[in-house]
């Protein structure tokens, strides 16, 4: 299972691309892709956003989905979702609290 992840390109936030938000800075609601055509919709959806100059790095991720919430595989991916993990007062965990 993938999602699609990128940095917006005005302030270098890590985003996630949502069916019912657009592209959003948290990755609970991010569209995944259960298969190859769903793959390919949202590789096209993270073109677009780079070819416009709205995302960088847009790329597919790993995911599994945990207790209901979607959480990355790779580590770097979520230290991306989460924030640093030295200090739970910074990043987006810092923001839900």
């Amino acid at each position: 299972m993938k999602v699609l992840t990128a940095n917006r390109l005005i302030d270098g936030e890590a985003i996630w691309y949502s069916d019912e938000n657009g592209w959003q800075e948290t990755i609970e609601g991010a569209a995944l892709a259960a298969d190859k055509a769903a793959e390919e919709r949202l590789e096209a959806i993270g073109r677009a956003a780079f070819a416009e100059n709205f995302a960088l790095d847009v790329d597919l991720i790993d995911v599994q989905l945990v207790d209901g919430r979607t959480v990355p595989l790779r580590l770097r991916e979520r230290i991306r979702a989460a924030g640093p993990t030295n200090r739970t007062d910074h990043g987006k965990q810092a923001r839900a609290a």
